[in-house]
């Protein structure tokens, strides 16, 4: 009986701990384009990671005013991608089609470049 229950405790305790994925620090830097469009007032990122959600826009920092935008994100995960989306004057681009996958760079930080509203 009492080996029954070692063994038990035994198998729940390696079913309980090899389910933990381990998590990594991946950096992002993410450059927006918006040479097309007009009367910008915000610019965002939104995406299905912690920092980031879908309820609440990151804001990105102009660094071509009307033009570029920039904003570097740092995940905790264990995954090896994130989706996301850009907003701008709390429209979100690239309605009724996919998120935006951005796969990590394992060996280092990851540039993410893309045009509002245009898929890669």
């Amino acid at each position: 009986m009492k080996t029954n229950n070692i063994l038990i405790i035994s198998i729940l305790f390696l079913l309980a701990t090899s389910c933990v994925q381990k998590a990594y620090e991946r950096k992002v830097i993410f450059l927006l384009h918006t040479e097309q469009l007009k009367n910008i007032e915000k610019v965002g990122l939104r995406g299905n990671n912690r920092p980031l959600t879908w309820q609440k826009d990151l804001e990105m920092t102009a660094v071509k005013k009307d033009s570029l935008y920039s904003v570097t994100v740092t995940f905790l995960t264990g995954y090896k991608f994130a989706e996301v989306k850009f907003v701008v004057n709390d429209e979100f681009e690239l309605q009724e089609k996919d998120n935006r996958r951005v796969i990590f760079n394992e060996n280092g930080e990851t540039i993410y470049e893309a045009t509002f509203g245009k898929e890669k």
